[in-house]
């Protein structure tokens, strides 16, 4: 049986910045004159240290010393491979390291004689001598979720016999992708190179769900094994090898599957070191820089078009350019679009990201206990997504299927040139905002940016954002709230976030409270009043999308960051990537 190879560390190394530009033009927009825009295209190879050193690698590190503030750099850190193979081999003629076992707590079950009464268990056991049973019930080991064993037994092929906790039971994307996770954590411990997985009871998962639950359990150990160590002195390297996916099927359509399941995790990877890196590293033009190495990567079927400031300006962006202006790193307007590389296309999409490589609140400074201004590289987690979906759409090529990939790509700061509160700015639509609250600043951002995705001709808009801490408030730390008039958006990405495990939960778009948002010397402010935050937000976003495209706002400020691991978690990319796929032919 032929294994997919799936390399899982993406190629995230960072350049120098671009020429700066900056402009003392006024941020009302609607005297310009319409003059053609002049667009431009390009795309950059990967700029990654070359393997092994040598004098280009020192000439780059030299170089990007001199760019970046701090003299901070990535590792270069060779790329870890992990090969995944679907196997109908009987475990207990499975050579390896490890071999794991998913097992209910129903599954768990023993008769009056302590012996286990699941078919596959018993006969494990039985091998076993009956160990396995005895030492479950020492352990107290009964399967429920997030408990695990870990025993060296004699008597297989395998080194040692690990038990997972699936809890009462497991039927969806996201229980067998913690699976996954609690396999590399095992892997990880034991400093294993070859581990296998089986469920107990993998009788009892219908066919047309087996593809689907052996690339969760895929991702999952590819994402639990990932760490990202670019940044420290010293780091551990990952010695799994292989993963081998026992009794859920054979042959091209789980192999497939299985290297679906590399694609995304590899984008979702890519998503996570984006976001994890610092914004002294990770700037504007390094963020654009990174784009165009995806159409580089994927120039058959992605292109690149990256505007500066003047010919935003051109374009009448003023609220992007007013978030923009402060700042000494210069913003870039960011658009991949991707085309299928034959056939007639169906559907043109539109996947609009924020951008904030770092947001310090402007004049309306973050501060106090609970502002988070430390973690603001995060507020680009909205760019992670778009940018993470198309590098593995890229990889994935559907057909039929046109995608436009967007970001207004800038920093929030402080300076003379800054956007002051009480300001007018003038989106591309024409449409005039007072900047009642400097911090509001990504729908800003995103106003210029949807203007322009609805100019590309598209039918539906997804947008992603780390947009309010109100959503945070309503919904925790792991479930993003959703914003969208049109109830068939909503069913195809909550079917694309069902299938990826990721967690949304649709909130109202309450119309009566668009009232708090209304100027007296303007169309509209930037923000509302406390309650009911996210959704006045949503309703600003709102005023920018053309009424004939359908469109949808999530709101990734919770799930986009793991506290507990102090690290992006790459939401987003997953459900994307799904949804792009379900509108393919």
């Amino acid at each position: 049986m032929a294994a997919i190879v799936v390399s899982f560390a993406s190629s995230f190394l960072l350049s120098s910045s671009s020429p700066s530009s900056s402009s003392s033009s006024s941020l009302f927009f609607t005297k310009f004159s319409s003059a053609p825009v002049l667009r431009f295209s390009f795309a950059v190879a990967p700029l990654c240290y070359p393997r092994g050193g040598g004098g280009a690698r020192k000439l780059m590190a030299r170089s990007l010393s001199r760019a970046t503030l701090g003299l901070t750099q990535p590792a270069n850190i060779d790329v870890p491979k992990i090969s995944f193979a679907a196997k109908d081999v009987d475990v207990v003629e499975w050579k390896g390291d490890i071999l794991t076992v998913g097992v209910t707590e129903k599954d768990m079950a023993k008769d009056e004689s302590t012996k286990f009464q699941n078919s596959f268990l018993k006969k494990l056991d039985s091998h076993l001598g009956g160990l396995l049973s005895e030492a479950s019930s020492e352990e107290d080991f009964t399967g429920k979720a997030s408990q695990s064993i870990v025993l060296r037994l004699p008597g297989l092929g395998s080194k040692r016999v690990g038990l997972i906790g699936l809890g009462q039971s497991a039927s969806t994307t996201l229980a067998f992708r913690i699976l996954g996770e609690a396999i590399a954590a095992i892997a990880k411990s034991a400093q294993a190179s070859n581990v296998a997985i089986a469920l107990a009871s993998s009788e009892s998962i219908p066919n047309e769900s087996k593809l689907n639950t052996a690339s969760a359990i895929a991702t999952g150990t590819v994402l639990g094994i990932y760490e990202d160590n670019r940044y420290k002195s010293e780091s551990k390297k990952p010695v799994l090898k292989s993963l081998d996916i026992l009794g859920l099927g054979i042959g091209p359509e789980i192999e497939k599957k299985l290297k679906y399941a590399g694609d995304v995790s590899s984008a979702v990877i890519f998503g996570r070191e984006l976001v994890n890196s610092p914004a002294n590293v990770l700037t504007p033009a390094v963020l654009a820089e990174e784009a165009s190495k995806i159409a580089s990567a994927h120039s058959d079927v992605i292109s690149a078009t990256i505007l500066n400031a003047e010919q935003c300006k051109e374009l009448k962006m003023g609220s992007y350019l007013g978030v923009a202006a402060a700042s000494a790193n210069p913003p870039h307007f960011i658009h991949l679009c991707y085309k299928p590389p034959s056939g007639p296309v169906k559907a043109k999409l539109a996947l609009v990201g924020k951008g904030l490589t770092f947001d310090s609140g402007g004049y309306n400074i973050k501060t106090g206990p609970g502002c988070s201004i430390e973690l603001m590289k995060f507020d680009m987690g909205g760019s992670a997504a778009v940018l993470g979906a198309a590098k593995a759409i890229g990889e994935i090529k559907p057909p039929g299927v046109e995608a436009h990939f967007i970001v207004a790509a800038c920093e929030n700061m402080i300076s003379g040139t800054g956007m002051r509160p009480g300001d007018i700015v003038t989106a591309s639509n024409g449409k005039t905002i007072e900047v009642n609250n400097t911090d509001a600043e990504g729908r800003l951002t995103l106003a210029d940016a949807l203007v322009y995705a609805c100019n590309q001709g598209v039918e539906k808009i997804v947008d992603l954002a780390t947009l309010t801490g109100a959503c945070v408030v309503a919904l925790g730390p792991s479930i993003a709230g959703v914003f969208t008039p049109s109830d068939d958006l909503a069913k195809e990405v909550f079917t694309a976030a069902e299938v990826s495990g990721e967690k949304l939960w649709r909130m109202p778009l309450e119309e009566s409270y668009w009232e708090s948002m209304k100027s007296g010397v303007a169309d509209m402010v930037n923000t509302g009043g406390r309650q009911g935050g996210a959704i006045t937000a949503a309703l600003f976003l709102k005023q920018f999308v053309d009424e004939k495209v359908q469109w949808m706002h999530i709101d990734l400020a919770g799930p986009v960051w793991n506290e507990k691991k102090r690290a992006a978690t790459g939401f987003g990319i997953a459900t994307l990537v799904e949804w792009v796929l379900h509108n393919s032919s």
